[in-house]
């Protein structure tokens, strides 16, 4: 399966803006099977939501939600990354958007940033979530999650992985970039799998962001990555086999503790 990863700007609470310069971008990566865009790709990481968040409408749906499975179709591709939302009730969500041609799989952040103050405004997801597309299972995740590898632990109840791949979209400021960058491959390597990782670039009312978008094998081995600051993508093709031939020969995740959420 090849995915890109978009390592873009965003314009501060401007969704048309951010969906058309987006696109663009896409357009140059047909034959793509997954696009995966960047932690509140369409306003910008906002910890007051009002006025920024997209509403949704009595369908579920708002305009980049819209925007996504336009793109999907016409790409004959699933795009994912999240959005800020807010639902009927009034309640927000931070929700990573798994869009193909045929269908809309979501997942609620479950680990807000309360140091950010993300967890004043949002509410959190209670379930992990994982999609299949195109021969690979692949789990989601947003930004902070990556900081809690409990949450992600790659074993199903027969003691068999339960996914191949991982998705992480952030906002992760510059300042603490270097975490970021030692966290991903501890998540590849404890799980054997890929880490698809895309941060953004540029700069927000509050923070400053370098990037460190990458893509890393089931060994830790950064695979492709975007130059820091640069707003770019890269494009990288899985190995299904050869992740399937190392399982198989170092059967690690045979001796890992079972799931559970404490």
């Amino acid at each position: 399966m090849k995915v890109t990863l978009l390592q873009r700007n965003v314009v501060w609470a401007d969704p048309q803006e951010n969906a058309r310069r987006n696109r663009d971008i896409m357009e140059k990566f047909r034959g793509t099977d997954l696009f995966v865009l960047p932690e509140m790709f369409s306003t910008g990481f906002a910890t007051s939501p009002e006025g920024i968040a997209e509403q949704l409408d009595e369908n579920g749906e708002c305009f980049t939600l819209r925007w996504m499975a336009c793109t999907a179709s016409e790409l004959d591709c699933a795009v994912a990354g999240s959005v800020a939302v807010r639902e009927a009730d009034g309640r927000f969500f931070n929700r990573l958007y798994f869009v193909t041609p045929q269908a809309c799989i979501s997942y609620d952040k479950h680990h807000l940033f309360t140091y950010g103050g993300e967890a004043l405004k949002y509410s959190p997801g209670k379930e992990r979530v994982m999609v299949y597309w195109r021969g690979v299972r692949i789990l989601l995740q947003v930004c902070y999650d990556v900081r809690f590898p409990v949450y992600a632990r790659n074993v199903a109840e027969d003691g068999t992985p339960e996914y191949d791949a991982i998705i992480y979209v952030a906002s992760w400021p510059a300042k603490r970039v270097s975490t970021w960058k030692k966290l991903l491959p501890a998540r590849a390597i404890e799980n054997q799998c890929y880490v698809l990782a895309v941060n953004r670039v540029g700069s927000d009312p509050v923070c400053d962001y370098i990037g460190g978008t990458m893509v890393i094998d089931a060994m830790g081995n950064t695979v492709a990555s975007c130059p820091d600051t640069e707003e770019t993508s890269i494009s990288v093709e899985l190995d299904m086999d050869a992740l399937g031939r190392f399982r198989k020969k170092f059967p690690v995740l045979d001796d890992a503790d079972g799931f559970c959420l404490l």
